[in-house]
C-alpha cells in the first residue's frame, strides 16, 4: 500500500514470524488507522514454523506499554523487549515451560501457558526482564487439557485458561504474593472454547470452535464475581466456521471475534448483565469465504482493529465506528504464512 499521506505515528502494531529464527516485525500505526512497516527484530528463540499456531495471546504488551512479550513455542522460552513508541529491543529470553503460547500480565506479575505438558508458570517483570517466582508454576487439571489462552480476571484475583482438549475453562486463583491456588474446572457451553475476551466488569465471552463443523461456530458469555464464573448466554451462533479469537470494544459493548475457516469478523453485543446478542456475522472482512484470518487486536484507544490474514500473508485494518461499525482502513502484506500472535498499541 502507497504510504503517501501517511499521518504522524499515533501507535504500533507488533506480530512475530513463528519462524525457526523467531523475530517480531514493528508496524507504525498512523492516526487515521494505517500501518507502515518499521522493524524486524530477532526473539533469540524459535518459532514453530508452523502455519495456524495456537495464539492469542502470544504477542503480548504490557498493561503500562512498557515491554511487549512473546512466546517461542520451539524453543520453550519467552522474549521480553522494552518498547519505546515503534522501538524495541530485547531485554531477555527465559525458559517458560513446554511449547508456551499464551501469556497473560497484569501491574509486573506475568504467567505464561505451556501447551506441551499443560501448566502455567509465573513470573514478575522489570526493568531487567522476568524473575521466576518461586513455587509459582502449577499443572494444569487435566493432561488431556490442550489449553488455547490464558488472562487474567479485570479485578486480578484469578487467571482463566481456555481447555479445547477437555470442553472447559479453568479458573486459578492467584494471591497477592504471585502464588497460585488450585484450580477449578468449569464445563464450557459449547465445545472446543478457544480465544476469549472480559469487560472492565468481569463480563466475559469465549469463542467456541465446535471442533471446526462448518458453520457452527459461536461464542458464550460468563459473568465472573466473588472467584467463581457463571454462564450468562450459551452459544450464540454466527453462522461462520472456526471463530477462535475475541477482543472487547472500550466501552464494553462489543465483542469482535475473527472465524478462521471464512474471513470473517463477526460483532457480538454485550448487555449490563453478560447476555449476548449476534448484532452483525460479517462486521468486518478479509478475503470472503477464504481460510486464514486469525489474531487481533484493538488499537489502545480502540478506534482501530487488525487481524493477522496467515494464509494471505497480510494484516487487515478497519476503523471501529459509531454502534462497532467497522469499515477497512487497508491491507498490508509481507508476512509469512507462519505468522502469528498480534498486539496493538
Amino acid at each position: 500500500m502507497d504510504q503517501e499521506g501517511m499521518q504522524g505515528t499515533a501507535g504500533a502494531v507488533f506480530v512475530q514470524t513463528n519462524e525457526p529464527r523467531n523475530a517480531v516485525i514493528v508496524y507504525e500505526r498512523a492516526a487515521d488507522g494505517r500501518l507502515a512497516r518499521g522493524s524486524t527484530v530477532a526473539t533469540g528463540g524459535a518459532g514453530s514454523d508452523t502455519p495456524h499456531l495456537p495464539s492469542q495471546g502470544s504477542v503480548v504488551l504490557s498493561g503500562d506499554g512498557r515491554f511487549l512479550l512473546i512466546t517461542n513455542a520451539a524453543s520453550d522460552d519467552v522474549s521480553v523487549f522494552s518498547v519505546h513508541g515503534t522501538e524495541v529491543t530485547l531485554v531477555q529470553t527465559v525458559a517458560a515451560g513446554q511449547a508456551p503460547r499464551s501469556i497473560a500480565e497484569r501491574d509486573g506479575l506475568v504467567y505464561v501457558l505451556a501447551t506441551g505438558k499443560p501448566g502455567i508458570a509465573g513470573f514478575r517483570l522489570n526493568d531487567d526482564g522476568l524473575i521466576p517466582i518461586a513455587g509459582g508454576e502449577v499443572s494444569l487439571s487435566d493432561a488431556s487439557a490442550d489449553p488455547a489462552q490464558i488472562g487474567f480476571t479485570p479485578d486480578g484475583s484469578a487467571l482463566v485458561v481456555t481447555e479445547r482438549g477437555t470442553d472447559a475453562i479453568e479458573i486459578v486463583p492467584v494471591a497477592p504474593d504471585g502464588m497460585l491456588g488450585m484450580g477449578t474446572v468449569v464445563p464450557s457451553s459449547g465445545p472446543t472454547p478457544y480465544g476469549f475476551a472480559f469487560t472492565s466488569d468481569g463480563r466475559l465471552v469465549v469463542t467456541e470452535a465446535f471442533r471446526a463443523e462448518k458453520g457452527a461456530a459461536a461464542a458464550s458469555s460468563y459473568v465472573f464475581q466473588d472467584g467463581a464464573l457463571t454462564p450468562a448466554t450459551a452459544s450464540v451462533g454466527n453462522g461462520r466456521s472456526e471463530i477462535c479469537w475475541a477482543v472487547i470494544s472500550t466501552d464494553n459493548r462489543y465483542a469482535f471475534t475473527s472465524n478462521f475457516a471464512d474471513g470473517a469478523v463477526s460483532r457480538y453485543a454485550i448487555a449490563a448483565d453478560g447476555s449476548l446478542t449476534l448484532e452483525d456475522p460479517i462486521a468486518g472482512s478479509a478475503v470472503e469465504g477464504a481460510a486464514g484470518l486469525r489474531d487481533e487486536d484493538l488499537s489502545a484507544d480502540g478506534r482501530h482493529l487488525y487481524a493477522i490474514d496467515a494464509d494471505g500473508g497480510q494484516i487487515y485494518g478497519w476503523s471501529v465506528g459509531t454502534g462497532g461499525a467497522l469499515a477497512p482502513v487497508g491491507s498490508w502484506d509481507g508476512v509469512p504464512m507462519t505468522v502469528a500472535g498480534l498486539a496493538a498499541s
